[in-house]
């Protein structure tokens, strides 16, 4: 049990020194993700339409 309750107390002291991000820094970083990844949908969804009309053409 004394060791659950250092863990504990050691958590929470270092939950303490946490530098949490602005609710700012959240919402631009969450941008970026989000037109990162429909940038890159959008590329993949077009090399996968042009492989497939180029298999087509093969076949």
């Amino acid at each position: 049990m004394k060791k659950l309750i250092k863990y504990l107390k050691e958590s929470y002291l270092e939950m303490k020194k946490v530098v949490w991000p602005t609710p700012e820094t959240v919402v631009s970083s969450t941008k970026v993700v989000l037109v990162s990844t429909l940038i890159f949908a959008v590329v993949l969804g077009l090399v996968d339409y042009l492989l497939l009309e180029g298999l087509y053409l093969i076949f």
